[in-house]
């Protein structure tokens, strides 16, 4: 009788504790599902705010040597962890074959600035509302350089709305862990916007004049 109570005993216990077992499953399972989706989020923040940087870093730079004249030149560094790793924009963006695409010029009609986004296959530009993804920054300088192909080494586009624009196609894996952006206003020279994988730097030449 004794060992009969046992062996019931024994059986359920093993029901309850296999039901246990299943329930922390189910928790953990949907507790990584949450955090994934959490980590996503988070690293598509996290690529925003690298983007917005960047062309604030460009546009503030361009201010500075517009506001002191011809033979100006001034220099900035700019940190980037995400931009430059094809994989996190993969995770982050959902985005195969990513670009980093800068361009200049006053798109948006709120004014002259830099433009930054990430491209890729099948990548739409969104430049307002919650699926933004083009980063916009005011800067002094008056000119609209997106409509020139010219002016952009290596050279690329994207569409906005319904017109092509013109900026700098960058692959992420060539861009470096610290950006120099270089920008001095040469008269003799034309504007232009060159980036220099070997050495780090993006080099800006602006020509109010020209």
């Amino acid at each position: 009788m004794r060992i009969k109570k046992r062996g019931q005993v024994s059986l359920e216990f093993m029901l309850i504790f296999g039901m246990m077992l299943i329930l922390l499953l189910y928790s953990v399972n949907n507790i990584t599902f949450r955090e994934g989706s959490t980590s996503t989020e988070t690293l598509r923040i996290q690529i925003s705010l690298e983007e917005k940087n960047l062309a604030n870093a460009i546009s503030n730079t361009i201010s500075q040597v517009y506001a002191q004249g011809p033979g100006a030149k001034s220099t900035t560094y700019v940190r980037l962890t995400y931009l430059r790793d094809p994989e996190m924009l993969r995770k982050g963006l959902n985005v195969n074959n990513a670009s980093v695409f800068i361009t200049y010029g006053n798109y948006s009609a709120e004014g002259n600035g830099t433009y930054v986004t990430v491209t890729g296959t099948n990548v739409t530009a969104v430049l307002s509302g919650g699926n933004k993804n083009v980063f916009w920054s005011r800067a002094m300088y008056q000119a609209v350089l997106y409509t020139n192909s010219s002016v952009w080494s290596p050279s690329g586009s994207v569409t906005f709305g319904s017109s092509t624009v013109y900026g700098l196609d960058l692959d992420p894996a060539t861009l470096p862990a610290t950006l120099e952006i270089v920008v001095e206003w040469n008269p003799d020279n034309p504007n232009s916007w060159m980036f220099n994988s070997t050495t780090g730097e993006l080099h800006i030449n602006i020509n109010p004049g020209g």
